[in-house]
């Protein structure tokens, strides 16, 4: 998500979960090839495994930019074919591709003979009129026949006309079922579903039809939501005991952002949706909003943040 699912964020959510995919922000391949790379590639070895989220049609430039992704030890290489925006419209990238399944057939390819690494992609169900049964299977047989490894769909058309990028999140309707025909449709093939899904439970209950489920706002408003990942989807005991504990582990890790130049404020804006709904959430997060951005905000201020929380549960707190 751009400008949210920074390496700061993705740190973070490392700290709830081990076996969770984490992937980057959506980057341009112009980005890639012309931008600060150690600003905007760079990431913390804590975070594999990590995906780099491209956007760009251009064949030649997407081939060169996942080069540079494998060279930089990325996991896999995933093409943002779903992003609704106008930005990413008018730099033709996003899901107005969707509409151009050949062309993007060609920047899979030359990915996939560029570099070992997967290479996959995101898309919509469809885009604006299209027909939902025939776009969708049009635009995945392409990207089969192309060498993706796995397909990301997010379960909504994206209406490039008339609804904004947060529209497109709310207003089409979901529609899961058209995904699940197409896993059946594929058979082996991998095929991952997002859009929507705000618990484990409905993830799991998801993956009974799917490959894989990608969890992207929930997660992020909600970051508790991961601790369940582990334990509940892969049997296997969370990184971090409670929310508290990954925050005490967070700690050294903002000590030594902030002592090598970073501002507070980039971690701890990051933080503002845990403990949603505990007493004192409100003052965490105002103090927090108000004192991270100051100069010379150190780790101090998220303890202090800390402190407004109450051990008591609601109902304790309201007895």
């Amino acid at each position: 998500m751009m400008e949210w699912t920074d390496r700061h964020c993705r740190f973070f959510h490392r700290l709830l979960t081990r076996r969770a995919r984490l992937y980057t922000e959506m980057i341009t391949t112009g980005a890639v090839l012309h931008g600060d790379r150690a600003r905007l590639l760079g990431y913390n070895a804590e975070e594999h495994p990590v995906a780099i989220q491209l956007g760009g049609s251009e064949a030649k430039d997407l081939a060169a930019s996942a080069r540079i992704a494998e060279d930089l030890g990325y996991d896999e290489v995933n093409l943002n074919c779903g992003c609704p925006s106008d930005r990413v419209k008018n730099g033709h990238f996003g899901a107005c591709l969707m509409a151009e399944p050949a062309r993007v057939a060609e920047g899979v390819a030359a990915m996939k003979a560029a570099v070992k690494i997967p290479v996959t992609v995101k898309c919509r169900i469809g885009i604006d009129d299209q027909n939902e049964e025939e776009a969708l299977d049009r635009f995945a047989d392409a990207m089969v026949a192309a060498g993706a490894d796995a397909l990301v769909v997010h379960a909504r058309k994206a209406w490039l006309q008339g609804l904004s990028p947060r529209e497109n999140r709310e207003v089409p309707p979901l529609n899961y079922d058209r995904v699940f025909r197409l896993k059946k449709r594929l058979g082996a093939y991998p095929v991952i579903l997002n859009g929507g899904i705000v618990s484990i439970a409905a993830a799991k209950e998801h993956l009974t039809h799917v490959d894989g489920v990608m969890l992207g706002r929930a997660a992020y408003d909600t970051p508790e939501l991961l601790l369940g990942v582990d334990p509940q989807v892969f049997g296997e005991a969370a990184p971090s005991a409670s929310i508290e504990a990954a925050f005490e582990k967070l700690i050294p890790y903002i000590e030594r952002e902030v002592a090598a130049g970073a501002r507070l404020h980039d971690v701890t804006k990051h933080l503002l949706g845990a403990f949603r709904g505990r007493p004192g959430a409100r003052l965490y997060r105002r103090h927090l909003s108000t004192e991270a951005v100051k100069p010379g905000a150190n780790a101090w201020v998220l303890r202090e943040a800390l402190a407004f929380l109450s051990t008591e549960s609601p109902a304790q707190s309201a007895a």
